[in-house]
């Protein structure tokens, strides 16, 4: 098993890796937790240090750690607030401080986009970067990919409609950028104007042989998709909210989109929704993304045996 050091971009992985590595060891993941959890990181101990708040990448990861005999020794969510932050601790200082105190990873949720990068070069310990500011969230698409290949059993050649605050959405970046290690891949990126994707994602997307569309309605894209990936507003980034109102029968999924799907296909969130996804779709077998965030607890418990094991 290959052996991690930082987690920090969703283009660092391969697909051999993916494939060979990633995807068996978050299988046995699984297997261990409906086991009642292993002893594989006895004597670990992590930090959980998060700028912002979080529900299920925190919660997942602290969680994994106890389910394989590790401590998580020091935990905050509003480090922003509650810690040297506040006084304007520099992110340099931050990182060489925590890893100092001799953790053996620390898991790190930052504000702004390239601080968990900066945080690697100076902490003495392995970076996972839990979100950072608008930049990327690479956790979260590894959870993402995996979910797809349990779900539909191969990922070669799949269409996929990203819909959302592309914008602003670091989860539907990160996911992008995975993609490209598949092959015969097409992506529709589903979106109001002010909140579609940038211009360099695409690029990037299309130079790695990814065919990429543009929509503003997802009832365009819905026979078409083999997987809808559904993100909610970031009011908290900044989104012009009064412009999403304008547009926002555009994205929302309902009955009436679930109707017009393939009868395999797959709806996923990285959560959480607000009012993008209506409860009534809860009930469809086609919605996944409850199925997804229960991935991301065997996911984060195999990125932690490959960084720590």
């Amino acid at each position: 098993m290959e052996r991690l050091t930082h987690i920090i971009t969703s283009e660092q992985f391969n697909r051999n890796w993916l494939e060979e590595e990633f995807f068996p060891l978050v299988e046995q993941m699984e297997k261990k937790v409906s086991l009642g959890g292993s002893n594989d990181l006895i004597g670990k101990r992590m930090i959980s240090f998060f700028y912002e708040p979080s529900t299920r990448t925190r919660a997942s990861f602290e969680i994994a750690m106890d389910f394989m005999g590790g401590k998580v020794v020091f935990s905050t969510e509003n480090a922003k607030q509650f810690s040297s932050v506040a006084k304007g601790e520099t992110i340099e200082d931050t990182s060489r401080i925590l890893s100092g105190f001799r953790p053996d990873v620390i898991v790190l949720r930052t504000d702004e986009e390239g601080m968990a990068k900066i945080a690697a070069d100076f902490s003495s310990v392995p970076i996972i970067n839990a979100g950072d500011g608008i930049g990327q969230h690479p956790t979260q698409a590894l959870l993402d990919i995996y979910t797809i290949q349990k779900e539909l059993g191969a990922i070669d050649g799949l269409t996929i409609a990203i819909c959302g605050d592309l914008a602003r959405g670091r989860t539907a970046k990160s996911l992008a950028l995975l993609i490209t290690k598949f092959k015969n891949m097409k992506v529709y990126f589903v979106a109001p104007d002010v909140m579609q994707i940038d211009e360099t994602i695409k690029d990037y997307l299309r130079s790695h042989d990814v065919i990429v569309e543009t929509s503003n309605d997802i009832r365009e894209m819905a026979s078409l998709a083999d997987v809808i990936y559904q993100t909610r507003i970031q009011k908290e980034r900044g989104t012009l909210v009064a412009r999403y109102e304008a547009g926002k029968g555009f994205y929302k999924i309902d009955a009436s989109v679930i109707g017009l799907m393939k009868e395999k296909a797959i709806v996923m969130h990285p959560l959480p929704r607000v009012e993008e996804i209506t409860p009534e779709v809860d009930k469809d077998p086609r919605a996944a993304y409850f199925r997804q965030a229960e991935n991301g607890l065997y996911v984060r418990m195999a990125l932690l045996k490959m960084i720590l094991g």
